[in-house]
């Protein structure tokens, strides 16, 4: 028996309005007014910075200011380039570059909807007929659980940070929303009913382009982050087709696998025949089998300890969800974002080096999943998960105006006193819009909780909405009275201009060891001119290393061979490890 029972008016959709609200209240914080951060964001700027200013060569080998990056994918950076050509006179670069992420997260939350609206729709997935009818429309039902997607999209910690910064990991997890998407659309062509013989062409039509579009997703995933993704996502989807319908399977292997491959291979190709030397490939190709190994604790660890606040709040509804509807697991709105949520599972368990990136991938299946616990969910389960969400969203937005307050007026004396400690020599200012701000996302807040908590209202998405208009509210709150002390913090602008102070007016070429976030700081805000490794001698130096190593000059003029005076020494103010050290030349 299916686990839903539920009247047409619990399937009330939300307003198209209120969606692009809070899209836009999530998406636009944190892309104005800040500086590239360290380290992937600013890294990820340099090579998009690279490309726009550069050659052809540098779009099909991804470098920063001469640094190459061999183990890069260049179709993030491709899409940040043309942004910083088509606004970056306009926006200035940093921005024009940003603008890629809302590109990212259109992609990404679109699919899930998109996704979770025709799972929904499914005759498997409906809920039972009452006795007298009333029971909402298949259409109706979709609809109200992709709005509840998109709520559990906007609500998921992981995916907060990274929806905001230039890197490839944003967009890989939206290309693998947008699989699932194509996956499903697959799915529901091959098993539709062929009916009469223009239908029946119609079908086979319908199922080929989206085979093909499949495999244009696949390929663009190479081009993103490297073939671990990818792959893992075509086994996955094979073995679901062979235990469903081979006719899928045939599918995937004849139309979606050649596409993938001309799709990859089209940039193998073009470096190989465009650049001077061809594009080394070598190193692209170890970074990807070192993507994989054998399983560890370490890696299992990470999963588990990481993935229980990443997640949230999708996974515990997912997990429900999965317990509910356990009699129908074989309903394609179950088995297939299960089926991709396994693999991907199986392929962060065979990684070596875990990070934050190797989880983002599993997030769209599982907001899917969740998205259908939400009409299973029983009423004290959800009041509890409100109840959470208000004390504890409601608290870190306290906390938030609160360290505010302090930091601007001094009071209370301890919290202002670490606020500036955290930060040496910022200096507060205040920004009425930011603040006017920040005073109606609260209000805004006041007023959802008021309206959750005294209607009660009886819609699915009734038990997301108050998780995903907190995490909306802190991250407003975080972006708008917090910027200039976060951005002073993890910015390097303020370095490069010291250190441009330090060079002679007439640019010479500056050797160095610091790394590409650094590099791309400093060549884009202190118009450093870094020699390019073809270059064997330059006359100044800046150094790299750590406050906690003793200074060892003579090993300094023995990796860059000769004698060196120095001309300036500092570090970002914040940061009470790393040191920069200027040197000239000294004598030939």
């Amino acid at each position: 028996m299916k686990p839903v029972r539920l009247p047409a008016s619990a399937t009330s959709a939300l307003p198209r309005w209120g969606l692009w609200a809070l899209g836009l209240l999530y998406i636009l914080p944190g892309l104005f007014g800040r500086d590239p951060w360290k380290n992937d964001d600013a890294s990820s700027f340099g090579i998009m910075w690279t490309m726009a200013h550069g050659s052809l060569n540098t779009w099909l080998a991804p470098q920063i200011v001469g640094l190459p990056m061999p183990g890069e994918s260049p179709l993030t950076f491709w899409i940040g380039a043309i942004c910083i050509k088509l606004f970056g006179w306009l926006l200035g670069d940093p921005l024009a570059a940003r603008l890629s992420t809302i590109v990212f997260f259109l992609i990404g939350s679109l699919s899930v909807w998109y996704a979770t609206y025709l799972l929904g729709r499914r005759s498997e997935a409906q809920p039972l007929r009452l006795a007298f009818g009333g029971q909402p429309e298949p259409r109706d039902f979709g609809r109200t659980l992709a709005d509840g997607a998109f709520l559990i999209y906007l609500g998921c910690l992981g995916l907060l940070l990274h929806s905001h910064e230039t890197t490839a990991k944003s967009l890989q997890m939206s290309l693998v929303a947008y699989a699932i998407y194509l996956a499903v659309r697959l799915f529901d062509a091959s098993n539709a009913a062929p009916g009469t013989t223009r239908t029946a062409a119609f079908t086979a039509a319908f199922a080929l382009r989206s085979a093909a579009l499949l495999g244009l997703a696949l390929g663009l995933l190479t081009l993103t982050r490297g073939w671990a993704v990818p792959i893992t996502i075509f086994i996955g989807l094979s073995s679901l087709a062979m235990l469903r319908e081979k006719k899928i399977a045939v599918h995937l292997l004849l139309v979606t696998l050649p596409v993938a491959i001309i799709v990859s291979g089209a940039w193998f190709l073009a470096s190989y025949i465009l650049l001077p030397d061809g594009n080394n490939f070598t190193f692209w190709e170890d970074q990807n089998l070192r993507q994989l190994g054998w399983p560890t604790l370490t890696t299992f660890a990470y999963y588990f300890k990481y993935g229980i606040w990443f997640a949230w709040p999708a996974w515990p509804f997912a997990g429900w969800a999965v317990y509910a509807w356990r009699q129908q697991r074989k309903a394609l709105h179950i088995a297939l974002p299960l089926t991709f949520f396994i693999s991907l599972t199986v392929m962060i368990f065979l990684t070596p080096r875990p990070d934050e990136g190797i989880l983002l991938p599993l997030l769209p299946a599982l907001i899917i999943l969740a998205a259908f616990g939400l009409p299973t969910m029983k009423r004290g389960a959800i009041n509890a998960v409100d109840w959470f969400s208000v004390m504890t969203l409601t608290t870190c937005a306290a906390f938030i105006w609160i360290g505010w307050i302090a930091k601007e007026t001094g009071w209370p004396a301890q919290i202002a006193k670490n606020a500036y400690k955290l930060a040496p020599g910022f200096k507060p200012g205040f920004n009425a819009t930011a603040l006017t701000i920040a005073i109606l996302g609260s209000i805004c807040w006041i007023f959802l909780v008021n309206w959750r908590l005294s209607r009660r209202p009886a819609v699915l998405w009734r038990a997301v909405v108050l998780s995903s208009g907190g995490v909306v509210l802190c991250w407003l709150l975080l972006m708008t009275l917090w910027l200039p002390w976060i951005n002073y913090g993890k910015s390097y602008a303020g370095v490069a201009t010291q250190i441009e102070a330090h060079l002679p007016n007439l640019k010479q070429c500056v050797d160095t060891n610091v790394g590409p976030a650094q590099r791309a700081s400093f060549a884009y805000f202190g118009d450093i001119p870094f020699s390019e490794l073809s270059q064997e001698r330059c006359d100044f130096l800046l150094y790299q290393d750590n406050n906690n190593t003793k200074s060892d000059d003579a090993a300094i003029w023995r990796q860059f061979s000769g004698r060196w005076k120095l001309l300036w020494s500092g570090r970002r103010p914040s940061d009470r490890d790393e040191r920069f050290r200027l040197y000239q030349r000294v004598g030939n």
